[in-house]
């Protein structure tokens, strides 16, 4: 992090005839940002960082028909992977903040596929909450696990995801059960709508839990971002053909898995690495319909990008972080 610097490069002048050239205001931090950041990510040696951008469109090539000057728009994860099934997750060399240069910048000139328009009514910072964690709980639970009134979702910890899942799912009509290590965290978590909540310090057999509470039924879907060391107590969590999504590795990448558990309980564990463009696009759809706002816990300038995910890592925050400029 102490490599982190602001710097001054050319402008990148007008677009070319498929592109687009945004003023961006706003980023947003995931845990893959930090990866990278950080130097745990293969990547080149110097990188702008930062696979969240929102901002304005200032000028378009005189091929693109989708966008005009003055729109507002969000950038997405994977820029080749415009709809479908999942292509190119995997291969980051396109990534912005990874592969290319991202988003931790005032203005950049891009493909306009490259982006898609943000939420009617949403401010920058909420736009750029939605490029990894939307994207990703949507997919997830809606363009992949077809979410439906009466299904029954445990979501793990207060991340940006699991935020989102949780949001998504209650708006959608399902029953959320929601755990974390802080009460605190926990009593907003039923403010927000979650049916249930569960210390998982305090009763680290969670998954029992879980089914405790459902009458021996365990749930749907489950949200799963801990990895290695949570993955058991999700399986114990999940009902008979019920799917977990997995993904995010915080407590590691490799270890044991209860193979037998998941033969007998017939369960779906998919890999989930966010999206595609049109599962963006619904996403914003959804959004829009639902009238659901992003969570933020805190925002920081630009210029202290370091601190901001100093911050994060320290895992005090509740929703997402933002970095506007």
């Amino acid at each position: 992090m102490d490599r982190l610097e602001i710097v001054e490069l050319p402008d990148p002048g007008a677009p070319a005839a498929d592109e687009i050239r945004v003023r961006i205001r706003a980023s947003s931090l995931n845990y893959h940002d930090y990866r990278v950041s950080s130097g745990d990510a293969p990547s080149i040696d110097c990188r702008i960082p930062m696979a969240d951008g929102a901002g304005v469109i200032e000028a378009i090539g005189g091929d693109v028909s989708d966008f005009e000057v003055g729109d507002r728009v969000v950038s997405v994860f994977f820029p080749q992977w415009h709809d479908g099934p999942p292509r190119v997750v995997g291969d980051f060399s396109h990534t912005p903040g990874d592969g290319v240069d991202g988003y931790a910048r005032e203005v950049v000139v891009r493909p306009s596929s490259w982006f898609t328009r943000a939420p009617a009514g949403y401010t920058y910072a909420e736009a750029a909450t939605l490029t990894t964690a939307g994207v990703t709980a949507w997919r997830a639970l809606v363009s992949d696990g077809k979410l439906k009134a009466g299904d029954t979702v445990l979501v793990l910890g207060t991340g940006g995801v699991s935020i989102f899942a949780l949001q998504i799912a209650r708006s959608m009509g399902a029953t959320v059960i929601a755990t974390s290590s802080s009460d605190a965290k926990l009593e907003r978590l039923s403010a927000m709508g979650a049916a249930h909540t569960i210390n998982y310090r305090t009763q680290p057999d969670w998954g029992r839990g879980v089914t405790d509470w459902m009458g021996g039924q365990g749930v749907d879907h489950v949200m799963e971002v801990g990895g290695a060391a949570t993955l058991p107590q999700s399986i114990s969590a999940i009902r008979i053909g019920g799917r977990i999504s997995l993904i995010g590795a915080l407590t590691g990448r490799s270890g044991e898995l209860p193979i037998v558990a998941l033969i007998v309980k017939n369960v779906c564990l998919q890999g989930v690495t966010v999206g595609s463009r049109s599962d963006q696009t619904g996403l914003i759809a959804g959004l829009e319909t639902t009238g659901v706002k992003p969570v933020i816990d805190r925002s920081f300038p630009l210029e202290e990008l370091a601190q901001a995910f100093k911050y994060q890592i320290e895992g005090r925050h509740f929703g997402k972080i933002v970095v506007e400029f």
